[in-house]
């Protein structure tokens, strides 16, 4: 029976390379944020559902992402609206992946697990890890934008320091890729020695 892994962090920490390096290393991994952008794909239940909230269809039929993402930017409630959409389409995708792995291990890229509680559906969690300085510096450089900026991003989400004490399993990503590598390596060594081989 496939062992569900939760891979989560926050905004800028890494946690995408960590993903990619789980990917080309022959692990399966479900991408929230890949379901997430399937879902406003035309055709879908939810393109509906923001095409008549949000008012953002581009001329191609297309939804305008930017256009969204400036909308819901500042709208708390928007947010929530529109988190309402997406997210059952995502989990409900998650759980068919989960449902159809053939594979020991199965990866869920979910970088708001906690912050929409879906650490029900993993058996173990591991978190991406930098401190908030760093998180925050990477953020400006990454997108170009201002120290308030990245931080009212990543005030979006529950702090990395206490996704830190929830994860089963944390790494480290304040080093270089080499080093990034090794940690990868030493988790999912530990969680074959933990989980699969109990």
């Amino acid at each position: 029976m496939v062992k569900v892994i939760g891979l989560t962090g926050s905004i800028a920490v890494g946690k995408s390379t960590v993903s990619r390096y789980l990917i080309t290393h022959g692990y399966q991994v479900l991408d929230a944020d890949i379901l997430s952008r399937e879902a406003l794909n035309p055709g879908t239940e939810c393109y509906e559902d923001v095409k008549e909230i949000f008012d953002c269809v581009m001329d191609n039929g297309y939804i305008d992402r930017k256009k969204l993402g400036e909308i819901v930017f500042n709208d708390k409630q928007k947010k929530q609206i529109l988190e309402s959409i997406i997210h059952p389409y995502v989990i409900e995708q998650l759980k068919k992946g989960i449902k159809e792995c053939q594979d020991e291990l199965l990866f869920l890229d979910i970088p708001l697990l906690y912050e929409i509680h879906l650490e029900s559906l993993c058996d173990k969690v591991i978190v991406v890890y930098v401190d908030e300085e760093t998180q925050r510096n990477r953020l400006m450089q990454r997108n170009h934008i201002s120290k308030e900026a990245a931080q009212h991003l990543i005030n979006q989400q529950i702090s990395i320091e206490k996704k830190k004490e929830l994860g089963d399993f944390i790494i480290d990503n304040r080093s270089y890729y080499q080093e990034l590598y090794i940690e990868i390596e030493r988790v999912i060594r530990s969680i074959k020695d933990e989980i699969i081989y109990e």
